[in-house]
């Protein structure tokens, strides 16, 4: 399991050693950072605390084997990735595990995103060989004032060195989100994965170093953040940050300066409901939204905009099934399980606090237990609670009623977020104007908000982000155009 057979190279002692130059090391620092188990809140594990020096050593390994790795075969790029994506998906049990005792992962979600992360793996190396096998033909000819005496071939080529900087909540599916593009396309990466669950990417690090990867061509270097992270976000060896979390990204789009950023910070995602909807569909896919890995998601239903007139009927069948909700440790798989930390359970706590002294109705009794919270569903939210706007990330769903159409687009167009958002309406018509007017990166129509599957594009509008992500989406995020002019002494034709 964790750390032993296959894995147990990256162990030293009770210490995980992190990954640079094609060899498993310890930091010179002599330092750790503690993970806590979310659900025991005691260390679970241990992982280095690199210093700056050894990030100055892991970008220059970085650009050296990139200049190398830009110039090997398209598809043998391919091949050494299908390769990682099969030994990843042969060992989901030992990264599961991780997974499960270091974010509080259901046990089953957790081996299906180390699955899902082997095919999006494998699906990236399939469409990069598609999309960067491919270039451009242009000719002068096309633009006014121009005889055919000008060929421009346009080709993509790599960025560099790509810094990667995923979540604790899918630490290794969008850690190969990232991974995967940047490599196909000739990059080098370096991996900064989040405190609480750097050991599951570290497991998945190591199926890349077991898929034999140049020396050099991936890193993963671990520690605190005061100590390396602006250090890396503002690091002249960065040619491109792919991040993906909260208010952090806005601090280093500040600080980034003349590098291609690819961000999606979180969101407020409204669910907006019509007289017509299926309300049975609307509950079931509230609970599926809002609840699934107790809240902890970008995409999660944040907010229910409901019209008045179906309002009472929906909250009793989404109270239904919530009452449904089994809680408790990942380990038995239970459907709400502790939030990532104390801090995380507190500031939730905050809001629930908020909207009590400002007359929400509690539609179950809050309920917490160190870091695990209850499922909640609060009623009769008004504009002037702070659940309202702010991204709880936990099992609590506001329900606000409106009387018009309009009402639902104000409220969630006025919000700071813009990932996604949803809208359950028979009518069609209906669909697709307020989907037009809804100020966000992706409408679902009478379906939850979802980042997948993982090729489709996803992205974010006002404070939820920069560029935009999937797979082919982020294969061009991480290249640039060349181009290649032939001047002709005399115009070119083709034959009549």
């Amino acid at each position: 399991m964790a750390g032993t057979g296959l894995f147990a190279e990256i162990l030293d002692g009770d210490v995980y050693k992190y990954y640079a130059d094609g060899e498993w090391k310890k930091s010179s620092s002599a330092k750790t950072v503690a993970i806590i188990n979310p659900t025991t809140r005691k260390t679970q594990y241990k992982v280095q605390a690199c210093t700056q020096e050894e990030v100055n050593k892991v970008m220059e390994s970085a650009k050296t084997a990139q200049k190398s790795w830009a110039k090997t075969p398209l598809w043998k790029r391919a091949e050494l990735l299908h390769k990682a994506a099969a030994i990843l998906k042969e060992h989901k049990a030992p990264i599961a595990e991780c997974l499960v005792k270091e974010i509080a992962k259901p046990a089953k979600d957790a081996v299906t995103e180390v699955v899902r992360s082997g095919d999006l793996v494998s699906y990236t190396a399939e469409e990069g060989v598609r999309i960067l096998g491919e270039g451009k033909f242009l000719v002068s000819d096309s633009f006014p004032g121009n005889e055919r005496t000008k060929y421009c071939l346009t080709s993509k080529v790599p960025l560099g060195v790509i810094l990667a900087i995923p979540p604790f909540n899918y630490p290794v599916n969008l850690a190969v989100s990232k991974i995967a593009p940047a490599l196909i396309a000739g990059n080098s990466l370096v991996l900064k994965p989040p405190t609480q669950g750097a050991v599951s990417a570290l497991h998945m690090v190591h199926c890349f170093h077991l898929a034999g990867f140049p020396k050099g061509l991936i890193s993963c270097v671990t520690g605190k953040g005061s100590e390396i992270g602006d250090f890396l976000t503002m690091h002249p060896g960065v040619n491109c940050i792919s991040f993906t979390g909260g208010d952090t990204g806005i601090a280093i789009s500040k600080k980034a300066g003349m590098v291609p950023l690819q961000m999606e910070l979180g969101g407020k995602d409204a669910c907006i409901v019509l007289e017509d909807a299926d309300l049975d569909l609307v509950a079931a896919n509230i609970i599926k939204g809002g609840f699934s890995y107790s809240g902890q998601r970008c995409t999660a239903v944040k907010v229910v905009l409901v019209m008045e007139s179906v309002a009472d009927v929906l909250v009793d069948k989404v109270k239904a099934k919530i009452a449904k909700l089994t809680v408790g440790p990942p380990e038995d798989d239970c459907d709400i399980t502790p939030v990532v930390s104390e801090s995380s359970a507190n500031f939730i706590e905050g809001l629930v606090k908020d909207a009590k002294e400002k007359g929400a109705t509690f539609c179950q009794e809050y309920k917490r237990d160190g870091n695990l919270i209850w499922p909640l569903l609060l009623d009769n939210v008004r504009p002037d609670m702070r659940i309202a706007w702010e991204e709880p990330f936990g099992p609590v769903l506001p329900v606000i009623r409106i009387n018009s159409i309009e009402e639902g687009i104000h409220h969630c167009n006025a919000s700071n977020f813009g990932l996604q958002g949803c809208v359950f309406t028979k009518d069609v018509n209906k669909a697709i104007l307020i989907s037009d007017a809804m100020e966000t990166g992706t409408v679902q129509i009478n379906s939850a908000p979802a980042r997948g599957p993982d090729h489709f594009p996803f992205q974010g509008l006002k404070d939820s982000g920069i560029g935009s992500q999937g797979v082919t989406n982020s294969i061009n995020m991480m290249t640039k155009i060349k181009s290649t002019v032939i001047n002709l002494p005399t115009p070119s034709y083709t034959m009549g």
